[in-house]
């Protein structure tokens, strides 16, 4: 019987690994949902490097038991191994193969960070104001100072800043031991939790009150370092609605673990809805805080139908 040529095998093997190695790469369920126009780029480019370090495996793994069961010690063999020299041929190749990867695997990951955000256009704004916000956000809101650096840094540049292209909402974002604060400036809005339209660009400005923390959303597959005296940027577009865990990422202190919120995309109508509900009721707050306990009395008492000879025979 004609013994079958190496080559063949060789080229068996290498169409099993390729299909091996495509599925799984294509196939691992590592991650959790896609909720951003960015988190397409982030899997894209670890499905290639996972599709890679796969056949990398098999191959090595491979051989390893080829040449176990092949060339394993039979019985009655005590003969010396055969002498096997250097093979440049092979060096090269080993060398020259791995090397070409790294260096593509290096050109598409720039790409990948251009695409997000992370490379600032020629014709970036680089300083931004702290917005103050809110009268009841200001005892949890960072204190500008001439130490606070006005440059960012982070996801919030090309290419969108390219096409010159304004978000459709900007929130200013704080972080402190062991919480996160947002500030919707415009709107007067302050809340702990993030809020944010399907669809539509948002830009998140943000720094830190005390210590080093990080920004860290899975499904948008953005995360982003927030500093104590500068700003750092993340820019995204929502593409599902739903509620996503906001996490951090950089250990902060004793109660790191504990150190979560959520942003919840809604509707455009829904937002708006709840950008106005969280409105009237923060100035309602101001409100309450504000009066007197004779203003608060009579505002209800008129709800009810009390006169105010009633009110008046109340004891203060």
């Amino acid at each position: 019987m004609q013994e079958i040529p190496a080559s063949f095998w060789t080229l068996l093997a290498g169409i099993v690994v390729t299909a091996i190695s495509f599925w799984v790469g294509q196939n691992h369920g590592l991650f959790p949902e896609q909720a951003s126009n960015q988190a397409p780029l982030v899997d894209g480019f670890f499905n290639f490097m996972f599709t890679i370090a796969v056949a990398f495996f098999l191959v090595v793994q491979g051989a390893i038991v080829v040449f176990i069961i092949r060339y394993r010690r039979r019985p009655g063999d005590d003969a010396d191994g055969s002498s096997v020299r250097e093979n440049l041929p092979l060096e090269i190749l080993w060398t020259a193969i791995p090397a070409i990867i790294v260096i593509g695997l290096g050109v598409y990951s720039v790409d990948v960070y251009r695409d997000m955000g992370g490379l600032p256009s020629s014709g970036m704004m680089m300083a931004h104001h702290h917005s103050r916000g809110s009268a009841l956000a200001a005892p949890l809101e960072v204190q500008t100072s001439p130490a606070l650096t006005a440059t960012t840094y982070g996801l919030g540049g090309a290419p969108m800043a390219e096409e010159n292209h304004t978000p459709d909402l900007t929130v200013n974002v704080t972080g402190l031991q062991f919480a996160w604060i947002f500030n919707y400036a415009n709107q007067q809005v302050t809340a702990g939790e993030l809020h944010v339209p399907r669809g539509q660009d948002v830009l998140l400005k943000m720094t830190a009150n005390d210590v080093i923390h990080s920004f860290w959303v899975p499904q948008f597959r953005i995360k982003q370092d927030v500093f104590p005296g500068q700003f750092t940027e993340l820019r995204f577009i929502a593409t599902k609605t739903g509620e996503f865990p906001v996490v951090c990422a950089e250990l902060c202190g004793s109660y790191h673990g504990g150190m979560r919120t959520r942003v919840i995309v809604q509707e455009p109508a829904d937002f708006e809805r709840w950008l106005t509900e969280s409105q009237v009721a923060q100035a309602s707050g101001q409100t309450v805080a504000q009066a007197t306990p004779s203003t608060l009395l009579t505002s209800y008492a008129q709800d009810l139908g009390i006169t105010q000879e009633t009110l008046a025979q109340l004891p203060h």
